[in-house]
């Protein structure tokens, strides 16, 4: 589903070069449900932005389904984007006059249909305990209920890949575990790839596989049972001690 090949990622601000991400290998199998954690500045954001076709890796490749996405051009990563990636973000990112109903249904206008399926977009709001809150606002919805328009939105167009950067970050402990159920359920019940990035441990607890980012690479990558899967800083280790650059 997801391989990623040494890929780095440079920002540039004029003459200085700010590596992000220096070489980092992954892979993430179709179903799979992942954590990506890591202090401030570890890369996991720009991780995620490459993995949700956002960004563009600075070198290396970048595969979904099998087809090479790192080097398309910006059209056509809006399209992949569209097509097999939803998102689901801390601050819901709704539009704050526009109702449930039509906040879930503007990915549509943007798809290769151009028009709103009703029924789609009724289903969608139904599927998240929101059946009957189509024409509120956000305003008039707490917290909680704004995320769950946002995994509806992020579901409209029926992605392979849920990529969730701090879903419970503005909630509070109890509705944060229950947005969570609701994306393990996604998972579970739709066979959905689910990446998420967080600094909540009680998140990764719920999910088997834990990677950890340290200063752009891998620091760890370990099961639910803390086994270990292999670490981009392994690797550079083993480089080292033959003398590679």
């Amino acid at each position: 589903m997801i391989e990623i090949e040494e890929v780095t990622k440079i920002y540039r601000m004029g003459a200085i070069e700010v590596p992000a991400l220096r070489g980092v290998s992954l892979r993430i199998e179709s179903g799979e449900m992942v954590v990506i954690m890591g202090p401030s500045g570890s890369g996991k954001s720009t991780l995620m932005n490459l993995i949700g076709c956002l960004d563009k890796p600075t070198s290396g490749r970048y595969l979904l389904d099998g087809q090479e996405v790192g080097s398309l051009g910006d059209d056509d990563l809006a399209g992949i984007r569209n097509r097999k990636i939803g998102f689901v973000f801390q601050t819901f990112n709704l539009l704050p006059r526009a109702t449930a109903y039509e906040n879930v249904a503007l990915p549509m206008l943007y798809g290769d249909e151009g028009e709103i399926d009703q029924a789609r977009v009724e289903a969608a709001l139904s599927a998240v305990g929101l059946g009957d809150r189509m024409g509120h606002r956000p305003t008039e919805m707490s917290g909680g209920q704004q995320q769950r328009v946002a995994i509806a939105r992020a579901l409209i167009n029926s992605p392979s890949v849920l990529l969730a950067d701090e879903p419970t970050g503005n909630l509070d402990s109890r509705t944060g575990m229950e947005i969570l159920d609701l994306l393990l359920g996604l998972n579970r019940e739709r066979g959905l790839t689910l990446v998420v990035v967080t600094h909540d441990h009680r998140v990764a607890d719920r999910i088997g596989r834990v990677i950890q980012l340290e200063d752009g690479l891998i620091d760890s990558d370990a099961n639910g049972n803390g086994e270990p899967a292999g670490s981009d800083l392994e690797r550079v280790a083993k480089r080292a001690g033959h003398g590679e650059a």
